[in-house]
């Protein structure tokens, strides 16, 4: 007899599908933490990586707001996202990126200007970013940009798209010292390697089964 134990079935392997109900208040929690994390790191004129943070990065020198900036930004990529991704995923990415937009209007709105220990701002803005993200993901969605070329360099390269993420948002920080200080920079590159350490370790092949 063999001591071998028969391999699990059920859920656990074969994947539980998300109804619309729960892939749609997920984009909608996923994005307002996002956006959340995105209002704290502009309170203390910080960047951070992806599209988001280059849409952060450009709002300090030119006057244009975040929102607009944001959309424009992620423009190019949609293709992108068609053709690899497909519809679905394009669409529900789309709907992200409005939702980001919007809740970036929403936040100064309520909480005004806000007046916090850069460290703070950074690691938690940075935290709330990656968790954000970390819930797009999971209902097939994101924001557009860097989050479509990792996860498909993840899904036909099996390269980890925290890993991939970490290495362009670095990009992203390292131009930032041509804009802010570099205090300021060296703050969020520690804070750009959370988000995406965030997203390394809960998003990875064969960890989260459901769909």
């Amino acid at each position: 007899m063999s001591s071998t134990p028969p391999a699990p079935t059920g859920p656990e392997t074969t994947g539980v599908k998300h109804t619309r109900f729960e892939d749609a208040l997920g984009i909608l929690t996923g994005t307002f933490v996002v956006s959340l994390g995105l209002y704290l790191l502009e309170s203390v004129s910080a960047v951070t990586g992806g599209t988001a943070g280059l849409s952060l990065l450009v709002s300090y020198v030119a006057p244009l707001p975040f929102a607009a900036l944001f959309a424009l930004v992620n423009l190019p990529f949609f293709l992108l996202a068609i053709t690899k991704k497909g519809w679905s995923f394009t669409l529900r990415t789309g709907a992200a990126i409005a939702l980001v937009s919007a809740f970036s209007v929403l936040h100064p709105a309520v909480f005004g200007t806000v007046d916090l220990p850069p460290l703070y701002g950074v690691l938690a803005g940075n935290t709330l970013a990656g968790v954000g993200l970390l819930i797009l993901f999971r209902h097939r969605s994101s924001l557009g940009g860097f989050n479509i070329l990792a996860l498909i360099a993840q899904e036909r390269l099996g390269w980890r798209a925290g890993y991939v993420q970490m290495a362009l948002d670095t990009t992203v920080v390292l131009v930032a010292l041509t804009v802010v200080p570099v205090t300021t920079v060296l703050l969020s590159a520690l804070g750009a390697v959370l988000l995406n350490l965030v997203l390394a370790m809960n998003h990875r092949p064969g960890r989260y089964t459901g769909y």
